[in-house]
């Protein structure tokens, strides 16, 4: 995780620079160095842990869906929370967001689970925690990746105004803490899980509320379609 290696993108890179550097960071070097020196396997591979900010420069958010870390079998993490490559089946999380914008939006659902346009027109698909042990979830929680997203969330809160973030589950809602709801608009609702679904995620009408927010404010609205 050299930084002059890291693949994300200059309008990002120049506002992290301290944060990169910073003792916690070394940490989380050294802690990721070793789990690989000791044979276990991290996802998502090195050059997609920045993806999310690679694909959605700081300038160009419009809207922060917030994960909370990555999936942790074979082939679907690719450093976009939620999102997976084409050819793998679409997790259950991800189908029920696919639900709710047919239903909220009528816009079919795709035949697959990359959500990389998304990203290009300006949605930051950002994990809590952007680094899993495959088959461990939440095995890298605590380790200083909430403080480095924390701080991308801060810059996102402070440094521009009429963004909309998406705040699904509990894990998510506490970093909302970061975010003015008097400066951006903040949806809240259950995670899309199969377990809590059906508990307001479906019918929160999330996707209609961030476009109309947006259209209020003079811009456009998201194209939420994949093909």
């Amino acid at each position: 995780m050299s930084e002059d290696r890291i693949r994300l993108d200059a309008s990002w890179k120049e506002r992290l620079l301290p944060e990169l550097s910073s003792p916690g960071m070394q940490a989380l070097r050294e802690f990721l160095r070793a789990e690989k020196l000791a044979g276990k396997v991290i996802y998502p591979d090195g050059k997609n842990i920045f993806a999310a900010l690679d694909a959605t420069p700081f300038d160009q958010v419009r809207a922060v869906i917030l994960g909370q870390d990555p999936y942790h079998g074979p082939g679907q993490a690719h450093g976009l929370c939620f999102s997976v490559l084409p050819g793998v089946e679409t997790p259950p999380s991800l189908v029920n967001v696919f639900a709710e914008i047919e239903r909220d939006l009528h816009i079919p659902r795709p035949l697959h689970g990359n959500l990389q346009a998304w990203a290009e027109r300006g949605v930051l698909l950002l994990n809590s925690v952007l680094t899993v042990e495959r088959g461990r979830a939440g095995s890298h929680q605590g380790k200083g990746w909430e403080a480095f997203t924390d701080r991308i969330v801060s810059l996102l809160n402070g440094e521009r105004e009429g963004l909309v973030f998406f705040l699904w589950g509990a894990y998510a809602q506490a970093k909302g803490k970061l975010v003015d709801p008097r400066r951006h608009l903040v949806l809240r609702a259950p995670h899309p899980s199969p377990l809590s679904a059906h508990r307001g995620f479906i019918g929160c009408g999330h996707f209609s509320r961030c476009n109309e927010y947006l259209r209020r404010r003079g811009e456009g609205a998201i194209d939420w379609s994949l093909g």
